[in-house]
């Protein structure tokens, strides 16, 4: 597997928050090397039918999405959920080539850099989250880098799973 540099060129706090963003998200490009379409799609786990390995890069591609543009930007929510199917973007991502969602993953990832490059930490979302408040920009940085290493534990076990291989 392909090791992912987590050191920052720089060491203020907006590097070394984006640098361990861009580092569980390239663990996350890693941990699908050389899985094959079949497997990226197989549900291992009995009590988690929807966890595959293609939903989970499509869960984190939307979930980036749900946080940086419906959440900071104020934006209306197209995700592919809906209240019937909250669950969906994991649905349906075994209607899509493996290769086609990392590349939408990271050419996603690269736009929402440069979101991020244009914002000072402190800015506000344009949107209140559970309570009312409103989180700032370091707050969804952090949140992302939660749930993508997060993540990247159920793709370490599903990996495992599917033909033994560990690491990254």
């Amino acid at each position: 597997m392909t090791r992912i540099d987590d050191m920052p060129r720089a060491w203020d706090e907006r590097s070394q928050l984006t640098t361990f963003l861009d580092y569980t998200r390239g663990t996350v490009r890693a941990k699908c090397d050389g899985v094959s379409e079949e497997n990226a799609r197989k549900a291992l786990l009995p009590g988690s039918p929807l966890m595959t390995m293609s939903g989970l890069i499509n869960h984190l591609r939307w979930v980036e999405y749900y946080w940086f543009q419906v959440v900071f930007l104020g934006e209306e929510d197209q995700g592919p959920w809906t209240e019937d199917d909250p669950d969906r973007e994991m649905r349906i991502a075994v209607d899509f080539p493996l290769a086609q969602l990392l590349d939408e993953y990271a050419e996603q990832s690269a736009r929402y850099r440069e979101l991020v490059a244009g914002h000072g930490l402190e800015a506000q979302a344009k949107r209140p989250v559970r309570d009312g408040t409103h989180v700032d920009l370091r707050w969804i940085l952090l949140h992302l880098t939660e749930e993508t290493a997060r993540h990247n534990g159920h793709l370490d076990i599903l990996r495992e799973l599917l033909d033994g291989t560990t690491g990254c």
